[in-house]
């Protein structure tokens, strides 16, 4: 299903084939620190550079009117399986029309390559509206779990800001 881009907004949504880790770490602060996603801000560079830039990963930024909106990954996992590892938007631009559409081009992008099949993962953390548009577009929940939330210390939260790697704190 290929959904049109909200009208009378100006968007991009690029593939970032070499995205530098201090840009990654931004998107996933600003997409996620609502949701509770550290578990990436909390690698070293030496760690997060080995997924990011991992051939079976493939990032893509979206920007409105010029400026970061959001991001989709996906990773090439076994089986001939595409995973929606992230997806979301930021706070600037939620409620406009966004999310359904960008979901569509992760989904057209994962089935792209022809694989068996495309899962993604969700939680209770993550925002109240995943569940049902990942749904409506056609996934089916499989089963459930607990998250636990290990909020960033006000360290990690500095380290993040500062750009240091976080294997030096």
């Amino acid at each position: 299903m290929t959904l049109p881009l909200p009208v009378n907004l100006h968007a991009t949504l690029i593939r970032a084939t070499d995205i530098p880790l201090h840009f990654y770490r931004y998107l996933h602060w600003q997409v996620g620190r609502e949701w509770h996603w550290v578990s990436r801000l909390r690698m070293s560079n030496a760690q997060l550079d080995k997924i990011v830039h991992a051939k079976t990963t493939r990032i893509y930024v979206l920007s409105v009117d010029g400026a970061p909106a959001g991001f989709f990954e996906l990773s090439d996992i076994f089986d001939a399986t595409v995973e929606l590892v992230y997806f979301g938007l930021m706070d600037h631009v939620r409620r406009r029309g966004f999310g359904e559409w960008m979901l569509g081009q992760a989904l057209l992008t994962a089935w792209s390559s022809t694989p068996a099949r495309v899962i993604v993962s969700t939680n209770t953390l993550d925002h109240p509206a995943a569940l049902p548009l990942y749904q409506k577009l056609g996934f089916e929940p499989v089963s459930q779990n607990e998250a636990i939330i290990r909020p960033l210390a006000d360290a990690e939260i500095l380290a993040i800001v500062k750009g240091s790697d976080q294997s030096e704190g």
